[in-house]
């Protein structure tokens, strides 16, 4: 008999904490209970990658009727049915949420929907009151955006509130450089926002190969997108009524007449959080928005729920450190996903809520493997990659660089200026390919076939000897012949 209520409670229901805690009883047969204070699913399920793909699907049909012109269809253009659009998306999140319930009641697993914190090394407190004991304990609670330490910041909202606005603004600010601000960059710009993006860099996407980011920087301006790169809010404030009818695009002609009792509702709404916002940069530019998105980082979930108490240890984010095994310093407490900030995708909490499982419940112990993980950014084009970038590579060892860019064949017919992005960065001596970067529609769907290759190891040569299927986009990965540069 068993000294615990449990041999494992997870505290947090999302990907990551699910996938553990589903395993560790279907399969090891352990008693398990998952606590989760919000909506089961998580960050990806709930308020990331899934409403926020469907947001990319929407948005990629504003050019369909053009593009359907060229190749011979009479289509109409109507308008994008936002209303109708979110009913959609929150009855598909209402499903898959339930799919997560059912997925963990079939397994076998005990769920309480509470906050839960620890009360000791054992011990996890719920907000009902309850106090459950457990041989292990894992934290799999994630992250959350953070706005930044600007005066007024509360007048923004972050990635969180996009899928609940109630009507799409006319004009957007988004603030940030990262893969979330551009991805929503492009949904936004192709639901038909007036969308300016500012960056306090040099170039957006930091970290990423840097032909690659800067391509998808040159589409997204040809697409309408004001990005503005070395740029970063310095100001912010309600805008007065005399501010939003002295700036292009924030006032109708007709309220430059405006009586007195306009000015003065105007001046009122405009003192509102939800009203239009002046925004000040550091370049002096001012302007005037509807709306302002913060796309300026994300934190660790840790805030208040005892972990240092017990002995586990924090970073500088507050985000919990383990080991390779997502041990923490105390040795019943693991945790997983991005609150621990290793890398913060959904595949890789998985992961590591499955190698949690074989080292603490199959007696298999087994490191997170976190080498030449592929992933994919949905700007418009998407961005792909595996590896190394070429800047990463070429401070390593001596390199070959093979690439191209071209139009390709299907928005070429259309008349449309887009162009893609086919990258290899090789090892000169080895001849293993450590990088491969992809800029084009549909690049995260070739990437993740991409990854296997560059995971076992293949060489340039192994590319090579691969028949190309013509006519793709994907083929020029096969037959590029020549190095482009070396380094």
């Amino acid at each position: 008999m068993s000294d615990f209520d449990y041999d494992l409670f997870v505290i947090g229901g999302g990907s990551g904490g699910v996938r553990a805690a589903r395993v560790a009883a279907g399969e090891a047969g352990a008693k398990v209970a998952l606590a989760e204070d919000d909506r089961y699913g998580g960050t990806c399920v709930i308020r990331g990658c899934v409403p926020k793909k469907l947001m990319v699907f929407a948005s990629e049909y504003a050019g369909v009727v053009e593009d359907a012109a060229s190749y011979g269809w009479d289509l109409t253009q109507g308008p994008f049915d936002w209303h109708s659009f979110r009913s959609r998306l929150n009855e598909e999140l209402d499903r898959l949420e339930q799919v997560y319930r059912n997925l963990l009641k079939g397994s076998g697993v005990d769920t309480f929907d509470a906050r839960a914190s620890l009360a000791g090394r054992h011990e996890v407190k719920l907000s009902t009151g309850e106090t459950k004991s457990a041989k292990h304990i894992l934290i799999a609670t994630g992250g959350h955006p953070v706005r930044p330490d600007t005066p007024n910041a509360h007048l923004g909202i972050v990635s969180d509130d996009i899928f609940h606005l109630e009507s799409l603004p006319k004009s957007l600010l988004i603030v940030g450089g990262g893969y979330i601000a551009c991805e929503f960059a492009g949904i936004m710009n192709g639901l038909g926002v007036e969308v300016t993006q500012y960056y306090r860099g040099a170039q957006i996407l930091r970290g990423f190969d840097e032909e690659a980011r800067g391509l998808v920087a040159e589409s997204m301006r040809e697409r309408g997108i004001d990005l503005r790169v070395g740029t970063n809010i310095v100001e912010m404030a309600p805008a007065s009524a005399d501010r939003s009818m002295s700036h292009a695009g924030t006032a109708s002609d007709a309220a430059m007449g405006a009586s007195a009792q306009q000015v003065q509702e105007m001046q009122a709404k405009a003192e509102a959080s939800d009203g239009p916002i002046w925004v000040k940069s550091t370049n002096g530019g001012e302007r005037v928005f509807d709306m302002v998105l913060f796309a300026t980082g994300r934190d660790p979930n840790t805030k208040d729920m005892g972990l240092e108490e017990v002995g586990v240890k924090l970073g500088r984010r507050g985000q919990i450190e383990v080991d390779d095994y997502s041990q923490t310093a105390v040795p019943s407490i693991y945790a997983i996903g991005d609150v621990t900030d290793r890398v913060n995708l959904t595949p890789v909490a998985i992961r590591e809520g499955m190698a949690f499982v074989e080292t603490v419940f199959k007696g298999n112990p087994t490191p997170v493997d976190h080498d030449l993980i592929p992933s994919a950014i949905f700007t418009q084009p998407e961005m792909g990659t595996v590896g190394l970038s070429e800047e990463d590579a070429r401070d390593q060892e001596a390199i070959e660089v093979y690439c191209t860019s071209f139009r390709p064949m299907q928005t070429a017919f259309a008349g449309r200026p887009d162009r893609v992005l086919m990258k290899l960065v090789v090892s000169k001596a080895t001849r293993k390919v450590l990088g491969c970067h992809i800029v084009a529609p549909g690049a995260g769907e070739m990437i993740q076939l991409a990854g296997i290759a560059v995971k076992m190891g293949a060489t340039k040569e192994d590319f090579d000897r691969t028949v190309a299927v013509h006519p793709t986009m994907s083929e020029e990965i096969v037959t590029m012949r020549t190095p482009m540069r070396t380094a």
